[in-house]
């Protein structure tokens, strides 16, 4: 089933026993928990979700989302485009006791009420794929390279070289004061 809006709920247990397939875009500005973590974003996220039953019986979300996406360089703030994608398969559960009986591959995802809150499940992949450090590359970002040096090797060019604390020894061993004392 082809919709241009993914619809916000839906029964996931009847599209699984018809091994349905939905294809629709969600917009970024519609997931309030995504733009806390990446900020205000524009355009949209293309998913597409495969319901269906495993040879074991289980039911599965089999799912890819794509979103172009607006992401703050880690050195300058300055945002940058990047493009995010996951590929993922969710089991279905109707209770969280049942989530230790999915396999590693499948992710749990709790169906309440024979429903299932597809915008929440679109937003948790969306910020789990987020990648963890975004950069310019060094000759696109605003921050100079020479401005990323430690500032506290600058700090020590400049100041003169700290006193020895062994100096005073250094000093009276040289004059002899210190000979025949153990």
């Amino acid at each position: 089933m082809l919709t241009s809006q993914l619809p916000s709920r839906v029964e996931p247990y009847k599209l699984a026993a018809r091994d349905e397939r939905l294809e629709g875009l969600v917009a970024l500005n519609q997931l309030s928990r995504l733009v806390e973590e990446a900020g205000d974003q524009t355009g949209d996220c293309h998913v597409v979700l495969e319901f269906g039953i495993d040879s074991q019986g289980r039911r599965e979300i089999r799912g890819h989302l794509q979103a172009d996406m607006l992401l703050a360089c880690r050195r300058c703030l300055e945002p940058m485009p990047q493009q995010v994608e996951s590929r993922f398969v969710l089991g279905m559960i109707s209770d969280e006791a049942l989530a230790s009986e999915l396999p590693a591959s499948h992710e749990p995802v709790l169906v309440k009420n024979e429903q299932l809150d597809l915008l929440t499940v679109v937003e948790d992949e969306l910020i789990l794929s987020l990648p963890q450090v975004v950069y310019h590359d060094e000759q696109e970002c605003s921050v100079l390279p020479e401005q990323l040096v430690s500032k506290a090797k600058g700090l020590d060019d400049t100041k003169s070289p700290a006193d020895n604390p062994f100096a005073v020894l250094n000093a009276l061993k040289s004059s002899g004061a210190l000979k025949g004392k153990k």
